[in-house]
């Protein structure tokens, strides 16, 4: 008999990062910097430590846990309520996401050691956590739509976090635009659901999924679960940015660091991949909305890790990373490997916060130069940095026996299972992109940690050089550094995972029963998780075969390319370079989305807003409506003034010539009866 899960211990789960960040923010003073970052990381401590507890009752014990927490309000027959739902989806991304978090918060610790809103900063990443907590364990809409909206709001406040820096405020304003276009569709998807099955719950949304299924759209022949089950996927696609909705994710590096691998990693950019496979009872019935998932991402995972190539901002090479992998994701959420989608989310959020704080080491170290090509040679200053960023390469590549192996892996043989419309083109990409990740990964690894020491002579000098510098003479070259334990004992916890998460889960994630009762598959119309399982013989297996596949050699022929370029003969990329200028350019531009959106969206948008503003706001509100109603009262108050002059003979002319008229209007009948 399956055990169950105390209530008050998913409450303290979800709450007490709420309580640490509440604390760090409105009593921040009064703290100080030591109290504001030991209560916060106490908090995520404390929701891991019970995360931790939950998952294992959930894989070992069988525990569920689908009950309403408070109940807000009842309109009609309406129930909006507060409420979790534990299982192993949910169970696992909470101690995904508490992990992670933990691991942030421990770093930053070092990282925003000088930084005069250190306790600001804690109270907001605290809340992040808590916003995506209430958002995984939620058993509702309403409360899926909270989390959704909290962790948006929370990244806006995060990116813009400088905001005393244009481009941050600019970034954080892109961010908070392009989600809400996204959310959009998020809640017209939430409110087709509403008004055909008449409910917020989960469960009792599904329970009526086939009913959907048969009925239409009102006013064209499109199945209606297809227009929601899209409706709700463009959500997904404003929050873990998509094409054509990831233009706000490259741009969020112009916040700090830690919330860069917090953002990236563990939370908001998964919850769109989250929401979907929470969802897979109703994308099951969708064929045409599953291939639209599986094109969307194949588009983002090829097109831009092209972009990675070409980046020479370390924190932008593991974003443009993070687009790609987020439609590796998406590309397994559209072959119907649910599963595999949120392995890889697990696996990927070990590896990418490793990266992104190993970038800030390394940003640290450099004393905040985030060119590439200023740095080389750091392996012997940073030895910590330089062996955790290793294995973070190596695992995000797919590199046998590393865990982003076993996910990339699955993914690709997922697809090559898959008979969905689009499939084929989604083969080409993933493929391609192991290549082409291998490839700018170990660019920038080889850039950073090898070959000559530019830092010494810096080729390429920032605008803001030695802004964060307090060092007083500008002229002195700054020798690399490793970073404070603070900084490196987080890249080391996370090390761990990114290579052994992998291997020990594999088994039970995709070919067990763990996610049974949380994702739905229709194995005769999409048969690629039952191809998959009957075709595993165990990770070590998975390991040993993967070293004679495609993707093995694609991404050792990535690493020797960039190796060969960079390291041996780095005229050749040079060359290459100066022959395919309008390529580069192309590249360089981001595939004019962004022109686009200023120019065109924008612009239209400009229009519109200012043909509203005088024709409908100037023109009919205030012309007609206001200031035309006033003129009219006047006209008549006018009229009304000769009228009334206050002399008795005058009234009385007009109370005679009203009876002669009344009398008039009578008899004529009569008098005109006479007359003919």
């Amino acid at each position: 008999m399956a055990s169950t899960i105390s209530q008050g211990l998913l409450l303290t789960a979800a709450l007490a990062p709420l309580v640490g960040a509440m604390v760090a923010g409105l009593a921040g003073r009064q703290v100080g910097r030591r109290g504001a970052h030991t209560v916060t990381i106490l908090g995520v401590l404390v929701s891991f430590i019970c995360s931790t507890v939950v998952l294992k009752a959930v894989a070992l014990d069988g525990a569920r846990f689908n009950e309403t927490i408070y109940e807000w309000m009842v309109i009609g027959g309406l129930k909006m309520e507060v409420g979790f739902l534990i299982d192993g989806l949910s169970a696992m991304m909470m101690c995904v996401v508490t992990f992670v978090s933990l691991m942030v918060h421990v770093y930053t610790i070092g990282y925003m050691e000088e930084d005069p809103g250190y306790q600001r900063f804690f109270s907001y990443i605290s809340l992040f956590t808590f916003s995506m907590l209430m958002l995984v364990m939620s058993n509702n809409f309403l409360q899926l739509f909270f989390g959704w909206e909290a962790v948006g709001l929370v990244s806006y406040l995060l990116i813009g976090f400088w905001f005393k820096r244009p481009t941050a405020v600019f970034a954080n304003m892109k961010a908070f635009l392009v989600n809400r276009v996204g959310d959009f569709g998020f809640i017209l998807g939430i409110g087709l659901l509403l008004a055909y099955t008449g409910t917020l719950n989960y469960g009792e949304t599904f329970a009526k999924a086939g009913e959907l299924s048969k009925l239409s759209f009102p006013g064209t022949d499109w199945m209606l679960i297809t227009v929601a089950c899209i409706c709700l996927f463009i959500g997904a696609m404003g929050k873990s940015a998509q094409v054509p909705l990831h233009v706000w994710l490259p741009d969020s590096m112009e916040g700090p660091t830690p919330i860069s691998a917090l953002i990236h990693a563990a939370t908001m950019v998964t919850a769109g991949i989250f929401m979907v496979a929470r969802m897979s009872p109703l994308f099951e019935l969708s064929d045409t909305a599953l291939s639209f998932v599986l094109i969307i991402g194949a588009i983002t995972a090829l097109f831009m890790g092209f972009l990675g190539i070409i980046q020479n901002d370390i924190k932008r090479v593991v974003a443009y990373s993070t687009l790609s992998q987020l439609g590796y994701m998406t590309v397994a959420l559209g072959v119907s490997a649910y599963s595999v989608a949120v392995f890889h989310l697990m696996t990927h959020a070990f590896f990418k916060a490793l990266l992104f704080l190993a970038a800030g080491s390394v940003i640290m170290g450099m004393h905040h130069d985030q060119d590439i090509r200023n740095m080389g040679g750091l392996r012997k200053y940073m030895p910590i940095t330089w062996l955790t960023a290793l294995l973070g390469s190596l695992a995000l590549i797919g590199t046998p026996l590393f865990s982003g192996f076993y996910s990339k892996d699955s993914i690709i043989l997922a697809v090559y299972a898959s008979n969905l419309p689009g499939a084929g083109f989604a083969s080409f990409a993933v493929m391609a992109g192991v290549f082409v990740t291998a490839f700018y990964s170990f660019r920038m690894y080889f850039l950073v940690f090898h070959g000559e020491e530019r830092f010494r002579h810096k080729p390429h000098p920032p605008e803001d050089d030695h802004a964060h510098d307090d060092h007083g003479d500008h002229h002195h070259v700054h020798v690399p550094h490793e970073s404070p334990w603070v900084v490196t004992a987080p890249l080391l916890l996370l090390a761990v995972p990114s290579v052994v998460i992998g291997f020990i889960t594999i088994g039970p994630m995709l070919h067990g029963d763990f996610f049974k009762d949380s994702i739905f598959v229709d194995a005769t119309k999409h048969p690629a998780m039952k191809d998959l399982t009957e075709n595993f013989h165990g990770a070590a297996a998975m390991a040993l075969h993967g070293l004679q596949t495609a993707p093995f050699w694609l991404a050792l022929a990535g690493v020797v390319v960039a190796w060969w370029f960079y390291i041996k003969q780095p005229a050749v990329p040079a060359a290459i370079d100066a022959r395919l200028q309008p390529l580069r350019r192309l590249l360089e531009n981001k595939y004019y989305f962004d022109w686009f959106n200023e120019n065109v969206l924008a612009a239209g948008a400009r229009a519109v807003g200012r043909g509203l503003w005088k024709g409908g706001d100037v023109a009919i509100i205030d012309g007609v409506l206001v200031n035309g109603s006033a003129r009219a009262v006047g006209l008549l108050s006018g009229l009304a003034r000769l009228l009334q002059t206050g002399h008795l003979y005058w009234y009385a002319l007009v109370m005679i010539l009203g009876i002669f008229g009344f009398m008039t209007w009578r008899l004529w009948p009569y008098l005109s009866s006479l007359v003919r």
